[in-house]
């Protein structure tokens, strides 16, 4: 009996090992963002950790469930402490979150951000929508709607650089267009329900201060924009959102919305987890401080996961494979 428990006990420690080994050869690696209550978010994690499953490697998902550049960012610096295989991360703040950046990388670990960049922060790259190319597409739908003269609000995050991008965009645009003023750039700070107020208040409006158009630069406030013109019956006003969440693609279907600039958040997740195994399976004795000004790195510096404009004509379509996901 005693020579029975020596071996299995010899047999437990030789399982535990392998499974250590195991775990350590499979390495794990981090999500993190803002605002992981947004269905936005849990897309761009089933992406994250489906390619985690095919990988077979571990997956991790950190930040807050608000926008909260602060708490971000400590949730950045837990990840950097616990030395993972790599992070994937949505930059809040390219300034505040530039010198951990730097060295996370300088320690080793690859660090790809996703859908908001930080170009400065020696990153190794970015992953995500040409986010110039997205204002351009919905400042494109918002001319041709308003047939080139109209007062505009946007609602946004202001300093956050995927939407300042996008806010840019869409001003390229206008700029042919005299008769197309910017009313307010509004900040939402991430609250659909400040979305909420502040349309209510600019609804009201009349006469040469009636507002002809409401455009959402990130994706909470497009329903929130909806509901209140909804209720208000105001279907002279035009909308244009952002993203593909369920009540964006409902309240296109139904035409409260007139259009949303779709992105590719599932990929997104699944291209950045593929990509940073694939640099910690082969990273170079140290990484550079900035690939971008190198013409021989062995890295990209934007990874272009495409952009589209989703109406009535075509919601179908997105409806369709949103519920495929489901299954």
């Amino acid at each position: 009996m005693p020579k029975f428990k020596s071996a299995l006990a010899a047999a437990s420690i030789t399982i535990a090992i392998l499974t250590l080994t195991a775990c350590q050869h499979a390495g794990t690696y981090y999500l993190i963002s803002n605002n992981l209550k947004l269905p936005y978010w849990k897309t761009v994690n089933n992406g994250f950790t489906k390619a985690a499953l095919e990988y077979g490697v571990n997956a991790r998902l950190d930040g807050p469930d608000d926008y909260n550049a602060a708490a971000e960012l400590d949730a950045f610096r837990k990840a950097v402490a616990a030395k993972p295989a790599g992070i994937l991360i949505s930059v809040a703040d390219a300034v505040i979150f530039r010198e951990d950046i730097v060295n996370a990388v300088e320690a080793g670990i690859p660090v790809i951000t996703v859908d908001s960049d930080a170009p400065t922060s020696a990153r190794l790259f970015f992953i995500g929508t040409n986010n110039l190319s997205a204002g351009h597409v919905g400042g494109q739908r918002l001319v041709e709607k308003l047939h080139g003269k109209g007062n505009v609000i946007f609602y946004t995050i202001p300093g956050q650089p995927n939407l300042d991008e996008r806010l840019r965009g869409y001003k390229d645009i206008m700029a042919d267009h005299p008769q197309m003023k910017v009313i307010a750039v509004l900040n939402v700070k991430g609250d659909p329900g400040i979305a909420f107020d502040q349309t209510k208040q600019f609804l009201a409006k009349t006469g040469a201060d009636k507002i002809d158009a409401f455009v959402s630069l990130e994706s909470s406030s497009g329903p929130a924009i909806a509901d209140v013109i909804k209720d208000q019956h105001a279907t002279d006003r035009l909308l244009i959102a952002m993203d593909v969440g369920p009540d964006t693609l409902s309240r296109i279907n139904d035409g409260t919305i007139d259009a949303s600039v779709s992105q590719k958040p599932y990929t997104m997740g699944f291209v950045g987890l593929a990509l940073l195994d694939q640099i910690h399976h082969h990273k170079p004795e140290r990484f550079q401080n900035n690939y971008i000004v190198d013409s021989f790195s062995r890295y990209p510096t934007f990874v272009d996961t495409g952009t589209a404009l989703v109406t009535k004509d075509n919601v179908n379509v997105y409806l369709e494979s949103s519920e495929r996901a489901k299954q």
